[in-house]
């Protein structure tokens, strides 16, 4: 017997699922159904070519229901990217753009809106219309390598000026980005991936550094949490999950758009995940993340994730609805040639 097609009256469940392979299963699309997750997040157990990637792409979003519903990739360029060689190309890593801003601003800021909008125009074509970056964290002398050249500079400046231009770059080709990781995951030693990760910096110095790129970023539509335990702001709990979160990436950063928890099934949060994928939510995360695609875990989830409050719907339409102004061109081969030339010159002033 099939499920029962979605009640489009009903808000989806705050929770952005993926799936286990190229094509749904019978199983997921039941399951998907039933369960009305607010989106979905591919990885590249998902993706082996561009028709395979648009045909899956419309499963899912036939299995909700709901035509527009949230596609989202972490396709960032050098070690994060979903999308590989032969059918995509590779990118560059976000601290080859902050190498060459810390030398010639200018043409920093434009190769890393260049190469967001080549990305952009790959994401878009496949039917994606999320790509979970830039990162907004701050390099330090200890950053664990799970941020690593995943990060533009250790000047909070240059970060910002980089992400922006990056963030523009996505939404020049009709992509949202998503400013992450709130609020600032450079100082960690520890990858949450795997391990729990604490930072003991104090309030005032969080302030001034960490916090300061997602303050100058703050007018973007989607922010990402991440699972960092900040002694000064909660001894006891990751942000994700802590009450802090909403006093500080809310109120003290003032970001007022959609906000996204980073992966509840990371190692670095302790606790249930049917129980994780409430907290976040109830700590001002609008939507909870869980990538796996763990029929199992899913289903656990989909019994006591939230139902999307209005006013995160509401958050989701101003991004959805934020004006993106078209690329001044779209030609892929010139766009490449002037991303071979900046960087070249970044080599060449090495």
């Amino acid at each position: 017997m099939s499920s029962p097609v979605p009640d489009s009256k009903k808000p989806p469940k705050a929770v952005i699922f993926g799936c286990s392979s190229i094509s749904l299963t019978e199983g997921e699309k039941q399951f998907f159904r039933y369960a009305n997750p607010f989106g979905f997040i591919l990885f590249q157990r998902n993706c082996t070519s561009p028709q395979q990637v648009k045909t899956l792409i419309g499963e899912l979003r036939a299995a909700v229901g709901r035509p527009d519903a949230p596609v989202l990739i972490d396709q960032e360029g050098g070690r994060v990217q979903r999308l590989k060689p032969p059918h995509w190309p590779n990118f560059p890593p976000a601290r080859m753009f902050g190498e060459l801003h810390e030398k010639t601003p200018a043409l920093g800021t434009e190769a890393a809106r260049i190469n967001a909008r080549l990305i952009g125009l790959e994401l878009h074509a496949l039917g994606i219309t999320v790509n979970c970056a830039p990162l907004a964290d701050v390099l330090d002398d200890t950053t664990d390598p799970a941020i690593g050249d995943r990060a533009y500079s250790k000047d909070p400046t240059v970060v910002a000026e980089c992400a922006r231009a990056a963030a523009l770059g996505y939404m020049e080709t009709g992509v949202l980005p998503v400013i992450k990781h709130m609020p600032g995951h450079g100082r960690t030693q520890a990858d949450p991936h795997f391990n729990p990760a604490v930072v003991g910096a104090s309030h005032e110095a969080l302030t001034q550094r960490d916090f300061a790129p997602f303050k100058a970023l703050r007018d973007f539509p989607i922010g990402m949490t991440c699972h960092i335990t900040f002694t000064a702001l909660d001894p006891q709990k990751p942000c994700s999950v802590s009450p802090v979160l909403h006093e500080i990436i809310r109120k003290e950063i003032g970001f007022e758009g959609f906000l996204l928890s980073d992966d509840i099934a990371m190692k670095g949060l302790r606790g249930r995940m049917e129980d994780l994928v409430v907290q976040a939510v109830q700590a001002g995360s609008d939507c909870a993340l869980h990538c796996s695609g763990n029929m199992n875990e899913m289903a656990a989830l989909a019994g006591t994730a939230l139902p999307m409050r209005e006013d995160s719907l509401l958050r989701w339409r101003h991004a959805a609805g934020m004006p993106m102004q078209p690329a001044p061109f779209t030609d892929k081969t010139q766009l490449m040639d002037r991303l071979d030339m900046l960087l070249g010159v970044a080599a060449a002033t090495g």
